[in-house]
């Protein structure tokens, strides 16, 4: 069998014929740093497989990976030598199929991020960053919303995760269910050390290839990393300054709008539509005009005023409540998760010295992933669409969740507690 991927592979490099991607966007450097040169293909000449791992599925990926790899500008030679002896990583796939049996209550999230032995940490690490002001000066981005970040991605640069990212990508282009993506980690892992900018002893992260103190993939090192202490390297691993403006810089070109909140927490009258929750976005001004208030009782700012904000009630409408601004969704760029946003906010707001909310995190039930599983099989035999049963409970369910709590004259929160599955099961008869 062996034999055949041999002949198979040496097919495939003698067809292959290296071609320039054309122009690459290559990040900007401040002016006492150099960019690396790119890595150009090298001639094709005779090329051992790339690996015989003795994973009949893993080798035969990356036997079609060669071709597709020097179409996009990596060498044959920087291939071999990186691929050699590389073997699957277990760990990898038991990772990526891995789905809790129950879902952690997005307040216990929010209690186990947001704690007074992280802000204390946070503001004993960002006392060691004198570049700091600058690169809060440089990107409009807030030194406390930089250290949620820093706090949430890798606590301050000590929890970095040491897998090898060139193993952990291969692994799972391999498998197939996010190949494109893993392969276009790889890809831009390989274009790094073709450079010579980094080490592949340099490239370690997590099992999905999240890097550094404030975990880059690979693809984001390349275009949005920056050097932030004019030292003339980008180092997200060892160099917090480097990590804190690189994620400024990310949130930069996400649409962050320097002087913007990033969220208020409000109150609503009796009453109210909370079908509105997770829809169309007004100003705070027209949001008022529903009888949303700040909750601390405070005017909005100027810079506020005019801003598109959108209202959640993440917990239901017995929890807290926000009006989130333009600035909570350039978070979600680094990390597309409400649950997540709403953590590197919410310590942000603890390093700025803001106040606690004025409504506590309520006490909430994990459910199980039969039972987000039968929600949704309950909410589209009653003919709300809910999306695929898969026990995620995402922005499609919790609207089918909203029509059919208003249709059954309910609080219309898209919350979905024990009490909406006990009634969607007893309604459409699922168990």
């Amino acid at each position: 069998m062996r034999h055949r991927y041999l002949l198979l592979f040496l097919a495939l490099a003698g067809c292959a014929s290296p071609a320039n991607r054309g122009p690459q966007p290559r990040p900007a450097y401040p002016e006492t740093a150099t960019a690396p040169s790119p890595s150009s293909p090298q001639s094709s000449g005779p090329v051992r497989p790339l690996v015989a791992s003795g994973d009949m599925q893993f080798d035969a990926w990356a036997a079609g990976f060669y071709g597709r790899a020097v179409a996009a500008g990596i060498s044959p030679e920087l291939l071999a030598r990186e691929f050699a002896g590389l073997t699957p990583d277990p760990r990898v796939g038991g990772l990526d199929n891995k789905q809790p049996e129950f879902s952690k209550p997005l307040s216990d999230y929010i209690r186990g991020v947001v704690t007074d032995t992280r802000v204390a940490i946070g503001a004993q690490k960002s006392a060691q960053v004198p570049q700091l002001p600058a690169i809060e000066q440089r990107y409009g981005v807030p030194r406390g919303v930089l250290e949620g970040i820093w706090g949430m991605e890798s606590g301050f640069g000590a929890i970095q995760g040491n897998f090898d990212v060139i193993r952990a990508m291969a692994t799972l282009a391999a498998q197939g269910r996010r190949r494109e993506f893993a392969e276009d980690q790889l890809i831009a892992a390989l274009e790094l050390i073709g450079s010579g900018e980094v080490t592949r002893s340099q490239l370690r992260g997590s099992w999905a290839g999240a890097m550094g103190q404030t975990q880059f993939i690979p693809s984001t090192f390349v275009s949005t990393a920056v050097d932030g202490d004019g030292d003339g390297k980008r180092d997200i691993w060892g160099d917090p300054a480097d990590a804190l403006a690189s994620a400024a810089n990310l949130l930069r070109k996400g649409g962050w709008v320097p002087g913007q909140d990033w969220a208020r927490e409000v109150s609503v009258p009796p009453g109210f539509d909370f079908s509105l929750t997770e829809g169309p976005k007004k100003t705070p001004i027209e949001w008022g005009a529903l009888g949303v208030r700040r909750a601390d009782g405070q005017y909005w700012p100027a810079a506020d005023q005019t801003a598109a904000a959108q209202l959640v009630a993440p917990t239901g409408a017995a929890g807290p409540i926000f009006l989130l601004f333009p600035n909570h969704f350039a978070i979600r760029k680094y990390n597309n998760s409400l649950a997540y946003a709403l953590g590197v906010g919410l310590l942000a707001d603890r390093f700025e010295g803001r106040p606690g909310l004025a409504r506590p995190w309520p006490q909430e039930a994990p459910l199980s992933l039969v039972d987000r599983m039968i929600a949704q099989r309950a909410l589209a035999s009653l003919g709300f669409d809910p999306g695929a049963a898969d026990g995620l409970v995402g922005l499609k369910t919790r609207d089918a969740l909203r029509a059919w709590q208003k249709a059954r004259g309910l609080v219309a929160d898209g919350y979905l507690s024990p009490e909406m599955i006990r009634r969607l099961k007893a309604e459409a008869g699922v168990a």
